[in-house]
């Protein structure tokens, strides 16, 4: 399927944005917890500052931003990111500073059109935490497609999981290996070089002392479930 390239895909995204005419102004914003973050200082930045402070902060800032974005930014954007087309794909927003400064600036002032508000301002509402939590969560989104040719395996892998939580055998390092061999394959929209996909999630809960493959199960038949 032919694609845009990525910067092309930004332009687009931005110039949608730019037109779009659905509400939003009428959600009131929810709060985030974000006390697991790292402090921005006060003075807003520019570029994403969690993309950098290793594995710990970054996965923090997904989870963080995960719930942040389905609660406040979902109805427009899309579930997980994927615009149904009346707002831009946000997936597709470079992960640099390019995209960063458009991003952090929209969600500072957000967007009205003729008067009418099509998303709020959250900066104040929410706080520059709360902004690059969901930041890094929608930069680290599997490009469409993403898993498709693995799909299969990771429903055989699903299989195997749920078998093991219910006390069957099974070998969980050669699992996880093959999980995460999956995960580091998937692309992202934004040219992020991780990818937060249902694979890299699976692998981390059967991943270490106590694994929980009950779960890992759950994530790949809901994501994958999802995806289709």
């Amino acid at each position: 399927m032919f694609r845009l390239p990525l910067a092309a895909r930004s332009l687009a995204a931005l110039a949608a944005f730019a037109a779009a005419a659905h509400a939003h102004g009428d959600v009131a914003p929810q709060p985030m917890n974000t006390d697991a973050l790292p402090d921005t200082g006060e003075e807003w930045l520019t570029e994403n500052p969690y993309r950098g402070q290793g594995p710990e902060v970054w996965q923090a800032a997904i989870d963080i931003g995960d719930s942040g974005y389905n609660q406040n930014c979902a109805r427009c954007h899309g579930l997980g990111g994927v615009s149904g087309g009346l707002a831009p794909d946000l997936r597709y927003l470079e992960a640099e500073e390019f995209g960063d400064e458009w991003y952090v600036e929209r969600f500072r002032t957000g967007y009205t059109q003729n008067g009418i508000t099509k998303m709020p301002a959250f900066g104040e509402l929410l706080g520059q935490k709360a902004a690059w939590a969901i930041r890094t969560y929608l930069e680290t989104r599997p490009d469409d497609g993403a898993l498709d040719e693995a799909t299969g395996r990771l429903l055989e892998i699903r299989d195997e999981l749920a078998a093991m939580a219910g006390g069957g055998g099974g070998d969980a390092a050669a699992l996880e290996a093959e999980l995460t061999g999956i995960a580091e394959a998937v692309e992202t929209g934004s040219g992020a070089p991780v990818a937060d996909s249902v694979a890299y999630r699976a692998a981390s809960l059967i991943a270490g002392e106590a694994p929980d493959y009950a779960a890992a199960a759950k994530t790949l038949t809901v994501g994958l479930s999802a995806a289709n």
